[in-house]
């Protein structure tokens, strides 16, 4: 039998694999391909074109027609009105006039923050310096608006808001969390009822949490209402006021997300070495110092790590001020996600795909900032 009739048998695979391999060796060496081409597809389509699709819109001025979107290109106007046009007082805040005390603490900071760029020059290689010099660059700007706006006694825009849902609440939401998960983690009595207790809010849906939490805050009817009545606090309203409106947006925000963080924590501490906090106590530390020298070092990895991700889903932050102000008093709860939805409304698509992406290049640069300068390093210094 020649050299093609064997090529032309039945069960053979076709030119171009290996000779005398079979169909099914030849499925299971590319079986790997098979298996994940389905997801790679689905990401495809689903994500990476939207993505793409979506810098069209934000990079054209979009209309409404009977034959469907016409699209005219304006470059990256829809980005400028964001920082010098019509919206500026919308999404940076009023700034201006600066104060002098705002100009002090910019200078501080602008200073610190140079000085630390410098530094790093001797230290790091051209591909850090420049995520150095990016991350730099975002905390000067971020500065002045905050000393331009907040520390001179302006309004402050939906950048601030959604960067004070995303500091102060993640913050607070940290420290409530972690202290709970190391209560439950002590041996005391009913510590399996409070965890499943503190689990809870975490399974409500947000539309619940935010009609739940806005009929607690009632002052006229809620919970709450005799003890203000006490204090002979009856006229005032909370959404009318626009810092009361924020904390109390992130309260109830974070009455949700604790849970989150307590569950994470409380799995960190579990695993904790018994053995070391035994042999400490043996030796007679106290509690607080078998926290900062065993238990802390243990468990750094797992918080900073949950503290990077509860920082990215606060960024989107976006069900909560709408259900519990729509954005109001004016826009001062109103976060960039949901600026970027009421300007959807308004059919804007260009404008409101430019906010999305700003709030992209925030997430991003600052999530990113603090992974390098705070996660990795506590990582290390845990590891030394």
């Amino acid at each position: 039998m020649s050299v093609i009739d064997v090529n032309r048998q039945p069960g053979l695979a076709p030119a171009g694999t290996s000779y005398g391999e079979s169909w099914s060796e030849w499925l299971d060496r590319h079986s790997g391909t098979f298996f994940i081409a389905p997801a790679v597809t689905l990401i495809l389509i689903f994500s990476i074109f939207p993505t793409f699709y979506s810098i069209v819109f934000a990079l054209s001025r979009v209309r409404f027609t009977a034959d469907g979107l016409q699209f005219r290109f304006v470059g990256f106007r829809n980005f400028e009105k964001q920082f010098f046009g019509s919206d500026q007082a919308h999404f940076l805040g009023r700034l201006d006039p600066v104060s002098i005390f705002g100009w002090t603490i910019f200078g501080i900071i602008a200073a610190a923050i140079l000085w630390w760029w410098i530094r790093s020059f001797r230290r790091t290689t051209w591909v850090g310096m420049l995520g150095r010099t990016v991350s730099a660059a975002m905390a000067i700007f971020l500065a002045f608006v905050g000393a331009a706006s907040l520390l001179s006694g302006n309004t402050i825009g939906t950048l601030y808001t959604t960067l004070f849902y995303v500091m102060v609440g993640c913050g607070l939401q940290f420290v409530i969390g972690t202290g709970l998960a190391f209560l439950c983690s002590q041996p005391i009595a009913g510590r399996n009822f409070f965890r499943v207790v503190f689990f809870i809010p975490l399974m409500v849906t947000p539309l619940g949490v935010g009609y739940a939490m806005k009929m607690v805050a009632d002052i006229t009817k809620g919970p709450f209402q005799p003890i203000l009545s006490f204090f002979n606090i009856e006229n005032w309203v909370w959404s009318a006021d626009p810092w009361a409106a924020r904390f109390v947006m992130m309260i109830c925000d974070s009455w949700q997300w604790i849970p989150f963080i307590f569950i994470c924590m409380l799995a960190a501490l579990e695993n904790v070495p018994r053995d070391h906090v035994e042999a400490a106590q043996v030796d007679g530390a106290s509690s607080f110092q078998i926290f900062r020298e065993i238990t802390w070092p243990q468990i750094v990895p797992v918080a900073v790590t949950v503290l990077l991700i509860r920082a990215i889903e606060a960024f989107k932050i976006v069900d909560l001020p709408n259900i519990m102000t729509g954005g109001g008093p004016g826009s001062s709860t109103e976060s960039m996600t949901l600026h970027s939805v009421y300007v959807w409304r308004a059919n804007d698509i260009g404008t409101s795909a430019a906010i999305a992406y700003l709030l992209l290049i925030l997430t991003v640069v600052v999530c990113a900032s603090f992974f390098n300068y705070v996660v990795l390093g506590q990582i290390r210094k845990a590891r030394a």
